[in-house]
């Protein structure tokens, strides 16, 4: 009777954890990037990713974006740097076509690159605008088309946009970029009028749609930005509860935007000048991250000027903290690392020099599993030899418990006097586990957050290890024609995540209280279902770790003097 309560009672305590597991993490830890493959037939196909065609479910007034693109055509300049292609739109002068020519949206090699703007009329646009408001004097706006000084933006050769209102006074937008993701966009009005003008010059970032990326407990995607001294950020909800008004705030060395989980769009004003900073949504689902000047007179026969930058691409860690020294200020905080930031970035480092020293991610993570067992070797040294002495005194445990087993008191004495005899101690077995969580944690924020791990392969089937392993038994590797949901769809890396921690567990002493026995015999398996979800990266580093850990405790075990005693007794 007691061994079924007990086993009821583990199962049930299992499901409320599998269970409970599963809507936390959706909330608060969020498991990996969506799959990038599946298993067809036995054969691993390229699955479409969420921006890989914007149009696909856009209401039927909303064009191709090729169609855009192709009918404005003569109004548009080129971007051509080595890691971005675009164009610049001369009606409006909006940066509103731009990829990242190094980033694709699947893992195929036909697979288009990764966009991040889009022009108006075309599925979620995105784009930056610079322009000035005033009154009392015509202004350039979004149907203005502007002069060129030449048909191609690239590194070392920028393009200078002008237009004169016909009142006496002329506007300049002069654009440069970078070698990577920097704009740098110069404003200018010069004033021929007989009369002052008073401006304010403005830069603005427009986008309909929130981002394709959950925002999570522990991932921020939108509206960020740094201000007051910290980085700061709202989601997509509070900017429209907010409504017209937004969220208003002093700009001062730093930047605003809207932040994916690996690209920003970000607006960084001069270094050292204050200005008004928001983020607002209006009509359409429209979002908007823009900073305002101070108003400026502009006398007779002057001219004045301003500059503003705009970073748009991919969230490298190492070229963040680059343009954080340029002046950026704080800019590499877009990648959320959270508050351990300290921990996981030296991981990252370790990682990513490993990464390019031996050109195999997930060999890279083996020889970082390999490192931090290694680091570990000591303390694991002392809690194997610990539970070496706990599995040495367990046949005298049993017999404490079946001579007291009525008198519960007595019986915990007993055992404890028991521990100080041999000097064991039972706790210090945990004290690794506690140490593999930080090294773990860190381990998943980076194949979650860095964009240096996005859709890196490794061997095999798994050719991203940022993704879930897609290889499942569940629909026989894929040749029954049918997508098992996703908490059953458990990969070969889980299964043998599940496997190697049961025969750990074997290793281990086994606990002296029946409910707890059935709770550990049961958790391996738990814990495979809850991994299945994880990036096949942090799979692959668990199960790396799990065997190194079963061979250095057998080898360990074999030299312990207490259990060779025990093994020799038992053979007698």
């Amino acid at each position: 009777m007691d061994n079924a309560r007990n086993m009821i009672l583990a199962i049930v305590l299992s499901a409320l954890v599998l269970i409970g597991w599963s809507f936390l993490s959706e909330r608060f830890i969020p498991t990996a990037s969506e799959p990038t493959t599946e298993i067809v037939e036995g054969e691993q196909v390229a699955l479409p990713q969420p921006n890989a065609d914007p149009a696909a479910d856009s209401p039927a007034a909303v064009r191709a974006l090729s169609q855009v693109l192709a009918e404005s055509r003569a109004d548009r300049i080129t971007i051509a740097t080595p890691r971005l292609q675009g164009t610049i739109n001369l009606v409006g002068a909006r940066i509103d076509d731009l990829v990242l020519t190094d980033y694709r949206e699947a893992i195929t090699a036909n697979s288009p690159p990764v966009r991040l703007f889009s022009p108006e009329g075309a599925a979620r646009p995105y784009y930056a605008q610079f322009g000035w408001s005033g009154e009392g004097v015509t202004l350039p706006d979004a149907s203005t088309r502007w002069t060129p000084s030449g048909d191609r933006l690239a590194p070392g050769a920028p393009v200078t946009l002008s237009w004169r209102n016909g009142t006496g006074q002329l506007f300049e937008l002069i654009f440069a970029v970078d070698e990577n993701y920097l704009f740098t966009v110069s404003q200018r009005v010069s004033n021929t009028s007989d009369g002052a003008i008073a401006v304010r010059p403005y830069a603005l970032l427009s986008r309909v749609g929130r981002s394709p990326d959950p925002d999570s407990w522990t991932i921020h995607t939108g509206p960020a930005g740094f201000w007051d001294g910290g980085l700061q950020h709202f989601n997509f909800s509070e900017l429209t509860e907010a409504g017209a008004t937004g969220e208003r705030f002093t700009l001062r060395d730093g930047w605003l935007g809207f932040t994916d989980l690996y690209w920003l769009a970000a607006l960084v004003p001069v270094e050292g000048q204050a200005v008004e900073g928001g983020f607002t949504t209006g009509v359409g689902d429209r979002y908007q991250a823009a900073f305002q000047g101070q108003p400026t007179v502009v006398q007779p026969g002057r001219r004045i000027g301003t500059e503003a930058r705009l970073f748009a691409g991919a969230k490298e860690t190492n070229l963040l903290e680059a343009y954080d020294e340029q002046g950026l200020n704080q800019i590499d905080l877009a990648v959320d690392w959270g508050w351990f930031y300290w921990f996981e970035l030296p991981i990252f480092y370790l990682l990513h020099w490993l990464f390019e020293t031996i050109g195999n991610f997930g060999v890279a993570i083996i020889v970082l599993t390999i490192i931090v067992r290694g680091l570990m070797f000591p303390i694991a040294q002392k809690q194997f030899s610990s539970m070496a002495g706990m599995r040495a005194v367990q046949p005298k445990m049993k017999e404490i418990q079946e001579r007291h087993k009525e008198d519960k008191p007595k019986m915990q004495q007993e055992i404890l006097a028991l521990y100080q005899r041999e000097k064991v101690n039972p706790l210090a077995g945990c004290l690794p586990i506690f140490l593999q969580i930080p090294i773990f944690y860190a381990l998943y924020k980076v194949l979650l957050v860095s964009v240096e791990m996005r859709h890196q392969p490794f061997a095999l089937w798994i050719q991203d290890l940022s993704a879930p392993d897609p290889l499942t038994p569940v629909n026989l590797f894929g040749f029954l024609a049918f997508d098992p949901p996703s908490f059953l769809a458990i990969g070969i890396l889980p299964i043998l995540l599940g496997v190697t921690m049961w025969l750990q567990f074997k290793l281990n002493p086994a606990p002296m209280d029946p409910t707890q026995a059935k709770i550990f015999g049961i958790m391996p398996w738990i814990l495979m279902f809850i991994m299945a979800p994880f990036a096949a990266g942090l799979q692959l580093y668990w199960v790396v770790s799990n065997v190194l850990t079963i061979l250095q405790q057998k080898w360990l075990y074999s030299r312990d003097p207490r259990l060779k005693e025990m093994a020799k007794a038992a053979a007698e």
